[in-house]
């Protein structure tokens, strides 16, 4: 198809601004996404019950006042559709969606160490040379089924939350079983079961859940939130999660039981995963954080009937808030319904998936649906799925055979122009991914606008710099209780995936401002070069 100045992999919130901000710098820029249409993550998870955890109008684009004015959210926090409606309007109203491939997913990409320019491969044929390569390919976007022995003996329909059909599914009169209780488990669970004849819940581990104390925006409120849209970008920018909320000043050992649940209760109704930020000390020892942990045992209690159904909702393998919080409506009482049924796998496990079903340790389970929440190859998934090779031909792949090794979350040594947004090594998953998307994007372009003035065509991590970085990230996650729980931000979900704590654990606005300083700095710890045909070319 021709050269490009860059290529976009991606059309989610992050690849979508990717492609507007390049284009307002004069680049040619060529999209490429697997999916039928924008949207990334909202474009694939159209389960039931599918919802953002972060406040709708914190979750959407800073980058255009006059959108931020025009648009108006229905609710605290959007549904899947809402969502997706906004991103098809963005593209539509900054004239993105003609820059795509659409359906068609890149298979490789490849350094020219001559040019420095990378080939760029797809699934139909498309050949593709760039300068710059983007990769906005999601944290959340490459869907994981467990290789469980039998599952592809079902007779029944299967569905996994993170391809769901876009016609939907019904579940009346149907015998349901669902496997995982994470946030798409969580959430389709309540509407399920609202439905089904029966719908058995198979349970791998507990998480622990907040309910999203969800309200509709009226138009005062939203006049209100429009007015103060600076303020609350600003202090989102500064927070800890990309979010205008900051944890309390004092540890929660420090405040008095009286002041401590009422901060905890505050928490409790703003909903979703910020509960585990209201303390600055809550996920960095296990005495803060069993504060936490009782506090919302409690009111799990409270929310089931059945105590033997309570205790086994309630998770004991790992502190709250190191798995990421799930954001609920009615999931707890969902357990209250006579038609559900909570299959604990840890007293009986999976011993196969039968034609007719799921055979436990101890109990056969006949299905007419089987629903697989089981969730996604998180943070690389979707670039180890790639051939990415670089400087010398080694891979990506191989480069993080031992786990993801990035500057910044930014670069990668040895791949020259390759940029991943919102990736291994940035806030990414912890942070508000649409503010978090804003701040690489426009980090990449102050880049290349850098390598445009200093007349260098390429610009690459050190090794010194990646080293520091990931050791730096390192410490910052053994100094918390994120690594005593096997999570998906460990990568402990997938088989043979090396367990490392992916994510920047700083903050968010900390590593805002370590990427300002890095670039103001003349972007300290890169390298710059020019390709060998370059260099040969006559001087003058």
């Amino acid at each position: 198809m021709g050269d490009v100045d860059a290529v976009v992999v991606g059309a989610g919130f992050a690849g979508l601004y990717a492609v507007h901000k390049l284009r307002s710098l004069g680049l040619t820029v060529q999209g490429v996404e697997a999916a039928g249409g924008v949207g990334g993550t909202w474009f694939w998870n159209r389960y039931p019950g599918a919802r953002c955890d972060v406040e709708s109008v914190d979750y959407s684009y800073s980058f255009s006042r006059e959108l931020e004015q025009e648009w108006d959210w229905s609710e605290k926090y959007a549904t899947q559709p809402e969502i997706l409606e906004y991103i098809n309007h963005v593209a539509d109203r900054f004239d993105l969606r003609d820059r795509f491939l659409f359906g068609t997913r890149v298979t490789s990409a490849e350094l020219d160490e001559e040019t420095l320019r990378w080939e760029v491969r797809t699934d139909r044929g498309d050949v593709l040379s760039a300068r710059y390569c983007i990769f906005a390919t999601g944290a959340l976007s490459t869907a994981n089924t467990p290789n469980i022995p039998g599952r592809e003996s079902f007779t029944g329909d299967t569905h996994h939350t993170g391809q769901w059909p876009h016609e939907g599914v019904d579940f009346t009169g149907r015998r349901v079983g669902i496997i995982g209780t994470g946030s798409s488990g969580i959430q389709s669970i309540p509407l399920i079961a609202e439905q089904a004849e029966h719908l058995y819940v198979f349970q791998r581990s507990a998480n622990y859940s907040v309910p999203a104390g969800n309200q509709t925006w009226d138009d005062e409120m939203r006049r209100a939130i429009k007015a103060g849209y600076d303020e609350r970008r600003r202090l989102s920018r500064e927070s800890g999660g990309g979010s205008p909320y900051n944890a309390h000043p004092k540890s929660a050992l420090e405040v008095s039981d009286e002041e401590r649940r009422d901060a905890y209760e505050t928490r409790w109704k703003l909903g979703g995963v910020l509960f585990a930020k209201t303390f600055p000390d809550q996920t960095k020892t296990e005495a803060a954080n069993a504060t936490a942990r009782q506090f919302a045992e409690e009111k799990i209690r409270l929310l089931v009937d059945d105590p033997a159904v309570a205790d086994k909702l309630i998770p004991n393998d790992h502190p709250i808030g190191t798995k990421r919080i799930v954001t609920d409506t009615h999931y707890f009482e969902t357990y209250n319904r006579p038609n559900v049924t909570l299959v604990d796998l840890k007293a009986a496990p999976i011993e196969s998936i039968t034609p007719s079903g799921i055979t436990t340790a101890d109990a056969d389970y006949a299905l007419d649906t089987l629903v697989f929440a089981t969730g996604f190859d998180a943070m690389t998934g979707a670039l180890d799925r790639m051939r990415i090779v670089g400087r010398d031909g080694v891979s990506l792949s191989e480069y993080w055979s031992e786990g993801p090794k990035t500057y910044l979350g930014l670069g990668v040594p040895g791949f020259p122009n390759l940029f991943v947004v919102t990736g291994p090594g940035s806030p990414s998953v912890l942070a508000n991914m649409v503010l978090g998307a804003e701040q690489h994007v426009d980090w990449i372009a102050d880049c290349i606008e850098h390598l445009w003035e200093k007349g260098h065509d390429a610009i690459e991590a050190s090794v010194p710099a990646t080293e520091q970085w990931v050791e730096h990230c390192r410490e910052l996650a053994a100094q918390t209780l994120f690594p005593l729980a096997n999570s998906w931000y460990m990568g402990a979900n997938i088989p043979g995936k090396p367990r490392v704590f992916m994510p920047y654990l700083g903050g968010f606005g900390a590593y805002g401002r370590i990427c300002a300083h890095v670039a103001e700095e003349g972007f300290r710890g890169f390298e710059f070069s020019r390709s060998r045909t370059r260099l040969a070319d006559p001087v003058g």
